[in-house]
């Protein structure tokens, strides 16, 4: 599998080092991926290793709505294997073999920053989905489909971060700009940053909040509902401080998750 980018969807990559890297990475993980695969006797006798792999879930570049109801892990079984992105090691593909609650026939990979296997394919600690394609095929940018449930998670660990001043970027970033309105973007690597004074495509702001007196008000956090996860620039990939209060939010929503199942 690798990812196959439309020109619709990389409007505004000017070169091919993000394009390669990412492709990269997603071809590495799928190599491994189509070796655990082909190991797994009920996955092979559905999908032999030369066969193209149709999902039927709508693997679409859109987010996954949200339920009231906790997620469904009957009949479900844990990842196959899990590996890790060999240009990104915070970040992490969960294999998980069908039936799923995504799909009955397709493997499906989880996106996470977390090394050990989420508790369920639908945790709210993924940050997404992939389709898990045979060898030689290409799954898209537009194939992977966003958590929203995750989505919430980042934003309670952002504005939790920057309430504490757990970021030295953002509180630099708020003596910088004194007053008014500050965008939080995430790291320089693999996404693309608005250069000094400008304004970010809306895709690439995680959030806005007021700055008074060079001081983060905390309590003015406003998402940015246009954020994607992942784009043509690459995954997700926060801040030092943001990424550490992340990752204990995860941590301890795992916690949770696994003593309700």
């Amino acid at each position: 599998m690798a990812l196959r980018i439309l020109p619709k969807t990389i409007p505004r990559l000017t070169n091919g080092r993000h394009l390669t890297s990412l492709r990269t990475s997603v071809r590495s993980v799928s190599l491994a991926a189509n070796q655990a695969v082909r190991s797994t006797s009920h996955l092979r006798s559905l999908h032999p290793a030369s066969a193209r792999i149709v999902p039927t879930f709508p693997f679409t570049c859109q987010r996954r709505r949200q339920s009231n109801q906790a997620p469904s892990t009957q009949g479900q079984q844990g990842a196959v294997q899990s590996f890790p992105d060999p240009d990104r090691p915070d970040l992490f593909y969960h294999l998980f073999a069908p039936p799923t609650s995504l799909s009955s026939t397709t493997p499906v990979f989880a996106l996470s920053f977390l090394e050990t296997p989420p508790p369920s394919i639908l945790s709210s600690t993924v940050l997404g989905w992939l389709p898990a394609s045979g060898a030689g095929d290409g799954a898209g940018l537009n194939d992977f489909v966003e958590n929203e449930r995750f989505r919430e998670l980042m934003h309670e660990a952002v504005q939790s971060a920057l309430r504490d001043g757990a970021d030295e970027v953002q509180k630099n970033g708020a003596i910088q700009t004194r007053e008014g309105w500050m965008h939080i973007h995430g790291t320089f690597y693999n996404r693309n940053i608005p250069a000094l004074g400008r304004i970010g495509d809306p895709d690439d702001i995680i959030a806005s909040v007021r700055v008074e007196d060079g001081e983060i008000m905390a309590e003015t956090y406003q998402p940015m509902p246009s954020y994607r996860l992942c784009t043509s620039d690459g995954v997700l990939q926060l801040t030092e401080g943001l990424a550490a209060r992340l990752m204990e939010i995860l941590q301890a929503r795992v916690r949770e998750e696994q003593e309700q199942n």
